[in-house]
């Protein structure tokens, strides 16, 4: 992961592009720790030392502190998954096969980083990280979509968010403790799942309970589509 991220340096850009290098860099040296110290201030603070980072850029890369590191680890997952679904000719697959593949695709780029997702993930869920959570949540299921050429904008635009929001997370939670050889458990699961939710329009009715795992999961949805940043 680190190899993957930009570091800081190279020509003059504008503020926006240093705060990206600069919080791409603070991820970058904190990954290698998540796992045993997790996702921390200590950590973060560490982090930025290591990169040569001053604490007062830090704190303005992540005015969140520690929840605004974890969700750039998230996000930064988002962003490789769409890099890599970009490289495959994702037209000529069905689209439960897009699904499943793209489903796939978001778990595998973080493969190497199973214990900082499963402690970024622990830590979104914790009512002090607020909304955050739920709207990185809505931002992977969103990625997906769009990145397997989902154009709806009527009501199917919440309804396929929110079962695919419940898809992944079950997913993402069962991959967190399976042992099986390759995680063919996981694997196995997701199959099960995508079958559960591919009719569109029956799943309709049962998208509350399908979507139980959020409050008011549509009007959610609804609300951090158009959150500003």
């Amino acid at each position: 992961m680190p190899d993957t991220i930009a570091k800081p340096g190279g020509a003059k850009s504008r503020p926006d592009d240093r705060i990206a290098r600069t919080r791409a860099a603070i991820l970058a040296a904190a990954l290698p720790n998540v796992a045993f110290d997790g996702w921390t201030t200590k950590l973060m603070r560490e982090a930025a030392d290591s990169a040569g980072i001053s604490h007062g850029e830090m704190r303005l890369a992540f005015p969140g502190g520690i929840t605004d590191l974890a969700d750039c680890f998230l996000a930064d997952g988002d962003r490789r998954m769409e890099e890599t679904l970009a490289k495959r000719d994702l037209a000529s697959l069905k689209i439960r096969e897009r699904i499943t593949f793209a489903v796939r695709t978001r778990i595998e780029v973080d493969m190497k980083h199973r214990e900082a997702l499963r402690r970024a993930v622990t830590l979104l869920a914790l009512p002090l990280s607020g909304t955050t959570g739920p709207h990185a949540l809505y931002r992977t299921v969103d990625a997906i979509w769009r990145a397997i050429g989902d154009t709806s904008t009527d009501f199917n635009f919440y309804t396929k968010r929110a079962l695919l929001a419940g898809v992944y997370s079950t997913v993402t939670i069962n991959w967190f403790g399976d042992e099986s050889e390759g995680y063919a458990d996981t694997w196995a699961f997701l199959d099960r799942r995508i079958a559960d939710v591919m009719q569109i329009e029956k799943a309709k009715a049962s998208v509350q309970k399908l979507g139980s795992f959020l409050p008011d999961p549509l009007a959610l949805l609804s609300r951090l589509r158009y959150r500003k940043s």
